[in-house]
């Protein structure tokens, strides 16, 4: 008997309330009955689907074995697991029941079933280690520091794999201390109470300085509220030190030059490492004189990945070369210092060195990819030719049930649901299939999920898929109103929204262009655009045209300079004009010492989406390093803090 059929039995139901529904409205009612889970209205609406042969009861099947779980005999789950072997949500309630097998130390259950596991489950993963631990694998908690050593906070259920850590001393002082500085540099301060409470000499009033400190560690530092005795204390003054020069670089430096002798000697290398990164990222001149002060092998990826950046803004193509030799072999394995470690090669002469590491990075499409194969001379190939789907090849994609499905679920405005679906059907994908599913995509006009599909393939492309131009009428006319490259403006659409005009950020930007509310208004009202209501901005032509008339404000403003104005359009122009060079310099440098990642990462992926595009539209054809340009500057800086984030 199936799983439902046997909960159903088990229940008091009275009437359908779903009778006379559509099953459209049977599946909303049953979506409704499980936010307020309700089993018995829920386990009715799922049997009337099911008697259907409805397309997406299986969904209601999901949501009532989800409720259920906790209180669930096993046989129920398992035969839950084994009529739904092929759906993205099976995984989703095996990694739940997993959790509650952990709970009640099922150990046997919970490893018989483990292996059939197929999704990334942080939860799952630290109980894994208890549970491998509690059966005497002496290796499990040794593995455990790589759940530990983060920023992030982690699941309720890992304490107990880090109680047992720390327990047997696998988790050490040292480990406590080093996390919450994670936590700390993170403005985490819940997390980081958590943390140093394993710390059995930090008194509950000492963790009262943390938010004294936290919330203004300036005056805590001017009015030496932090003792320097204790472990938590020289933790809070290096931490308020680190903020302190974050916005006031030359008052941090002075400070920890006062106070450096305060601290001990592996603190000292850490702040010595905070404080180089800081002048990096302020793009100071003392930055590499801060570096110096301390070795590679004691920065960690992001002080290192700054050391570098002060090296090219110095041209030092030796210290570029030796710094990214320090990474570990997987930071080194990134783009980004692959194409820089090949420069430096070519700077110095080692043309040989050099093309070893450009050649197969010239085959990866990205900005990266586009530079390298710029360095190697084939700057106006162009992408590879376009795979076209048959139709048949289209339709066998569609065919199947998961698309099926996601079709469905769509078409109900089920939008996370429809993606899961698409996400389970492509992920064992050859690249054809790929682009015949990208190509369905299209057809329905889900632009975001057709790039990203089409994006996915590695030896076989469409980069018509890639690069999709809807609304091509709409932006000719405004970006030749407004002087712009079409191109470009496809571009930075695609990194915004990937044409979704449903499009909103946390902030509030909206839009195809994503563009701000008030910045909205203000177009408006310089260009006469009368009636115009916020509600509008939504609408495909008011975007365009509110976009482009700022894209064009920002280039007026960066001189023309199209990476610049790129970075205005993100950042906003004060910050774009701070990160100017007094100095001319190349393009590419100028994106990659960008302070905040967001925008170091948009410059440069719209910049390669605009070299794709061009060639896609047949407009003007320039190479990467000529859209980048050379950027010249010595501008009157703007306050900004060198966030990250």
């Amino acid at each position: 008997m199936k799983y439902w059929a046997i909960l159903f039995s088990m229940l008091v139901i009275g009437p359908s309330s779903a009778f006379g529904m559509t099953n459209d409205e049977v599946l909303a009612h049953a979506q409704n009955a499980y936010q307020s889970k309700n089993v018995k209205a829920l386990a009715e609406d799922a049997r009337q689907l099911s008697a259907q042969n409805y397309l997406l009861a299986p969904y209601a099947d999901y949501w009532l074995m989800l409720i259920t779980l906790s209180t669930s005999e096993k046989t129920l789950v398992k035969d839950f697991l084994a009529h739904y072997p092929d759906y993205p949500f099976t995984d989703r309630v095996r990694a739940e029941w997993l959790k509650s097998l952990a709970k009640r130390q099922d150990w046997d259950e919970f490893f018989g079933e483990l292996p059939n596991l197929n999704r990334e489950d942080i939860a799952v993963s630290c109980y894994t280690l208890e549970g491998r631990a509690k059966k005497g694998d002496v290796i499990a908690l040794t593995e455990g520091k790589v759940l530990w050593m983060t920023s992030a906070e982690q699941p309720s259920s890992c304490e107990s794999l880090f109680d047992l850590m720390q327990a047997s001393n696998v988790l050490t002082q040292d480990d406590v201390w080093a996390r919450f500085r994670l936590a700390m540099q993170e403005g985490k301060v819940s997390l980081a109470k958590a943390i140093v409470e394993r710390d059995n000499t930090v008194t509950k009033a000492e963790l009262k300085l943390i938010d004294l400190v936290y919330q203004n560690p300036q005056v805590a530092l001017e009015k030496k509220t932090i003792p320097f005795k204790s472990h938590l204390g020289r933790a809070l003054n290096l931490y308020a030190i680190d903020k302190l020069a974050k916005s006031q670089l030359e008052a941090g430096l002075n400070t920890w030059a006062k106070n450096i002798s305060q601290f001990e000697p592996d603190e000292q290398v850490y702040m010595w490492g905070r404080l180089a990164m800081r002048a990096a990222r302020r793009h100071d001149v003392s930055a590499l004189g801060l570096y110096s002060k301390v070795k590679n092998s004691d920065l960690d990826q992001e002080e290192l990945a700054w050391k570098v950046r002060t090296a090219l803004l110095d041209k030092s193509w030796s210290l570029v070369l030796a710094t990214i030799g320090d990474m570990d072999p997987q930071q080194q394995d990134e783009q980004v210092w692959r194409y820089w470690k090949a420069r430096a090669y070519k700077e110095q002469g080692a043309i040989a060195k050099a093309n070893t590491v450009l050649v197969p990075l010239s085959r990866e499409h990205t900005y990266y990819g586009l530079l390298a194969e710029e360095e190697l001379g084939d700057v106006l190939s162009g992408p590879p030719m376009n795979y076209v789907p048959s139709e048949n090849e289209v339709m066998a994609v569609q065919s199947q049930p998961a698309m099926q499905r996601a079709l469905e679920l769509q078409r109900l405005d089920m939008r996370w649901e429809s993606r899961a679906e698409w996400a389970w059907a492509t992920r064992d994908y050859d690249d054809k299939q790929l682009i015949a599913a990208a190509e369905l995509a299209m057809r329905q006009s889900w632009y975001d999920v057709a790039i990203n599909t089409a994006e996915k393939t590695k030896f076989i492309h469409n980069f018509v898929l890639r690069y999709p131009a809807p609304y091509r009428e709409t932006v000719q006319n405004f970006s030749k109103e407004n002087g712009l490259d079409e191109a470009w403006v496809y571009g930075l659409t695609r990194q915004e929204s990937r044409f979704v005009t449903y499009a909103k950020s946390g902030v509030g930007a909206s839009g195809l262009m994503q563009v701000m509310p008030a910045t909205a208004a203000w177009i408006a009202k310089k260009t006469g655009f009368s009636g115009y209501r916020q509600n509008m901005i939504h609408q495909t032509d008011t975007n365009i045209k509110l976009g482009t008339y700022y894209l064009r404000y920002t280039l007026d403003l960066m001189s023309g300079q199209a990476a610049m104005a790129t970075a205005a359009y993100n950042a906003g122009p004060g910050n774009a004009k701070h990160w100017a060079p007094k100095k001319p310099m190349e393009g590419a440098i100028y994106a990659e010492t960008i302070p905040v990642l967001e925008t170091r990462q948009y410059v440069q992926k719209v910049m390669a989406n605009t070299c794709f595009y061009s060639h896609q539209l047949g407009t003007k054809t320039l190479s990467i390093k000529q859209r980048l340009g050379i950027i010249a500057g010595d501008v009157s800086p703007t306050v900004i803090t060198d966030d990250d984030n």
